[in-house]
């Protein structure tokens, strides 16, 4: 339960442009998509990927380190792992079991025989698009229990993109696509008002003292 009090309090420590733009990127937040990213091994790669969630308003990215391990890139995330929520697996099994418990269906992003272009892709469907190592692709657990197959359509000699370039083309494309339909694409109002808390303490200096202050004052 949110202390609705509290946090009035918290945005009076916020200017009125801060307050606007918590406002207005909220509002073009989603859960109806998200991303997975599987052992990938440059730091650059998971980093930049969490900035293309961020900037197309993808909520939640979750990271799958069954064999690398690695902070995130402050300089390529641009700041970004500040706003967008990282769920962090040790392994591809709990990231699925734990995906598909929220609904989510399972969509790799590979070339495969029964594959999907980008462009035929049904957007209303809540789904978490997986992308695999640089080298190796997509493990065999994710390609098993994947319920959908995803490609770009590429016309040159190069058969694949860098996963970050690939994230980025289809969060552009899907959350575009999903904005046309009916769709209930946006996070729930406690969903919002989790986040207001969240990115104030995340924002404002001292934070934990303020709340200290506030509860004693009200006690």
């Amino acid at each position: 339960m949110i202390d609705l009090k509290l946090l009035d309090h918290l945005e009076t420590y916020l200017t009125d442009n801060r307050k606007q733009r918590f406002e207005a990127v909220l509002s073009q937040r989603t859960k109806h998509f998200s991303i997975a990213t599987e052992d990938v091994y440059q730091l650059h790669n998971t980093s930049a990927v969490i900035r293309s969630c961020d900037v197309f308003g993808i909520q939640e990215v979750n990271i799958v380190e069954e064999r690398n391990s690695k902070r995130i890139d402050r300089e390529i995330a641009m700041g970004a792992q500040k706003w967008v929520d990282l769920n962090r697996y040790h392994s591809v099994d709990d990231c699925i079991s734990d995906l598909k418990q929220k609904g989510y269906q399972i969509v790799a992003t590979t070339p495969h025989t029964d594959d999907c272009e980008l462009h035929d892709f049904d957007v209303t469907k809540k789904s978490c698009f997986f992308f695999g190592r640089e080298t190796e692709g997509l493990s065999k657990e994710v390609l098993d229990n994947a319920d959908s197959f995803l490609k770009i359509p590429m016309v040159g000699f190069t058969e694949s993109l860098n996963i970050s370039v690939s994230a980025a083309i289809i969060l552009q494309h899907v959350t575009t696509k999903l904005k046309q339909t009916d769709v209930h694409w946006q996070l729930s109002k406690e969903e919002i008002l989790e986040k207001r808390i969240d990115w104030c303490k995340k924002t404002i200096k001292s934070y934990d003292e303020i709340v200290e202050r506030f509860y004693k004052r009200n006690d």
